[in-house]
C-alpha cells in the first residue's frame, strides 16, 4: 500500500537552509580570520640591543662572582667545621674507651662481691638505669673500699666527660650541615647565573658577537686611558715631592726604613707569582695552581711571599693598611663594587693583575675597568 507521508526535506537542501548554512560558514571563517589577526597583532617582546645584552651579561657575571665569594666563605667554614667535627669525634671515641675501662673495673668489683656473698653496691650501680641516683645514695658509697670508691669516681667522671663530648660533637655536626647547605645553595646560584649568561651569548649572531666585542674593546680602551692619566698624575706628584725634598713615599723606589724594604720585597714576591699566572683560566672557587678565581689568585700570590690572607674578598679587605687610590703601590689589593665582590693586585701605572670572570684568563687590566671600592696593603 503506497504511503501518503510527504518526504522529509533536508534543512540544508531548502533555500532557507542553504542560506543559514552559508551564514554559519561565513561567520566561522570570519572568526578564524579575526583570531588569526589577533594572534598576529599580539605584541612581541622587542629583541634586546647589543648594549642591553652586554649590560645583562656583565650583571650576571657580577652576580656570579658575588655568589662565588659566598661559596668560598661557605666552603671555608665547612672545611673548618669538618676538621672540628673529626677532632671531636676522635676525642669522644677516646672518652668512650676510657669510660669502658672504668666500667670494666666496676664490673670486676661487682663480680668479686657477688662471689663472696657480700653487699654489692657496685652491682647496683651497674644495673641502675640512672647512675646519678646511685651516686646520691651516700650510705652505699660509704660501704665501698677506697679502691672501689676511686673506681666509681673514675667511672662517673669518664661518663660525664663522654656525655659532654657527645654534645659538642652533635652541635658541631649540626653546624657542619648548615655550612654544607649554604655551600650547596651558593654553588647552585653560581651555576644558574653563568648558565643564563651563556644562553644570552649563544643567541647572538656572528655580527652581533662582533659588535659586542667592539663594545668591550671600547670599554677597555676608556679604562686604559684613565689609568694612563692617573699614572701621569702620580709621576707628577712624585716629582713634586722630590723637588720639595720629601723623598719617596712609596715602596717602588726604596729609600724607606728596613720595615718598608721588607714590605716592598714581599710585594715584589707576590707580584712575581701573580705575573707567572697570567694566561691561566678563571674558574670560580679555584685557588690554583692551574686556575683561579679573583680572591684565590690574590691569596695564592701573597702566600708565595709568606703572607697569609683570608679566602674571601670580604675578609681580605679587612687585612693590612687601608690606602687611597692615589697612593697605591705595587702589590696592594684593589677591591671593586659596593658589595666588594672582586679583587685585583696593583702593579703600578693604574693597572692590576686579576682573574676577571668565567671565560677569561688571568691578565693585566686597568683598575678603572670596574668601580673601585677601596684598597689595602698586606704584609
Amino acid at each position: 500500500m503506497a504511503s501518503h507521508r510527504k518526504p522529509r526535506t533536508s534543512v540544508l537542501a531548502s533555500p532557507g537552509g542553504r542560506r543559514t548554512a552559508a551564514g554559519l560558514t561565513t561567520a566561522a571563517l570570519a572568526s578564524v580570520t579575526l583570531l588569526s589577526q589577533s594572534a598576529d597583532a599580539a605584541p612581541r617582546a622587542p629583541k634586546p640591543t647589543i648594549e642591553e645584552v652586554k649590560k645583562k651579561v656583565d650583571d650576571l657575571y657580577h652576580q656570579a662572582e658575588l655568589a662565588t665569594e659566598k661559596y668560598n666563605g661557605a666552603k671555608e667554614r665547612a672545611d673548618e667545621q669538618r676538621h672540628t667535627v673529626d677532632g671531636l669525634l676522635n676525642a669522644a671515641a677516646k672518652r668512650a674507651e676510657q669510660m669502658n675501662r672504668s666500667r670494666h673495673q666496676l664490673g670486676m668489683f661487682a663480680s668479686a662481691q657477688y662471689r663472696t656473698g657480700g653487699m654489692n653496691p657496685t652491682a647496683q650501680l651497674m644495673l641502675a638505669k640512672d647512675p646519678q641516683q646511685f651516686f646520691d645514695r651516700s650510705h652505699l658509697m660509704e660501704r665501698l673500699t677506697g679502691r672501689q670508691k676511686q673506681a666509681v669516681t673514675d667511672y662517673q667522671e669518664q661518663a660525664a666527660a663522654a656525655a659532654h663530648q657527645r654534645v659538642k660533637a652533635t652541635d658541631s655536626l649540626e653546624q657542619l650541615q648548615k655550612s654544607q647547605a649554604s655551600l650547596k645553595e651558593s654553588k647552585r646560584s653560581v651555576q644558574d647565573k653563568l648558565s643564563e649568561a651563556r644562553q644570552l651569548l649563544s643567541r647572538l649572531t656572528a655580527q652581533e658577537k662582533a659588535r659586542l666585542a667592539a663594545l668591550e674593546r671600547q670599554k677597555e680602551a676608556a679604562a686604559k686611558r684613565k689609568a694612563e692619566e692617573e699614572a701621569r698624575r702620580q709621576q707628577e706628584r712624585e716629582r713634586q715631592r722630590q723637588q720639595d725634598g720629601g723623598g719617596s713615599t712609596g715602596g717602588q723606589t726604596g729609600g724607606g726604613s728596613s720595615t718598608g724594604d721588607s714590605s716592598s720585597t714581599k710585594a715584589e714576591q707576590a707580584l712575581a707569582f701573580a705575573r707567572a699566572q697570567i694566561g691561566k683560566p678563571y674558574v670560580w672557587g679555584a685557588t690554583g695552581p692551574s686556575s683561579y678565581d679573583c680572591s684565590g689568585l690574590t691569596q695564592a700570590a701573597w702566600k708565595a711571599a709568606g703572607v697569609t690572607l683570608p679566602r674571601t674578598t670580604w675578609d681580605q679587605v679587612k687585612v693590612g693598611q687601608r690606602v687611597a687610590t692615589k697612593d697605591l703601590q705595587p702589590g696592594d689589593l684593589v677591591f671593586f663594587f659596593d658589595d666588594i665582590s672582586h679583587v685585583g693586585m696593583y702593579i703600578g701605572g693604574g693597572k692590576m693583575i686579576h682573574a676577571p670572570h668565567p671565560g677569561a684568563s688571568v691578565r693585566e687590566e686597568s683598575i678603572y675597568y670596574m668601580p673601585i671600592y677601596g684598597s689595602v696593603r698586606p704584609g
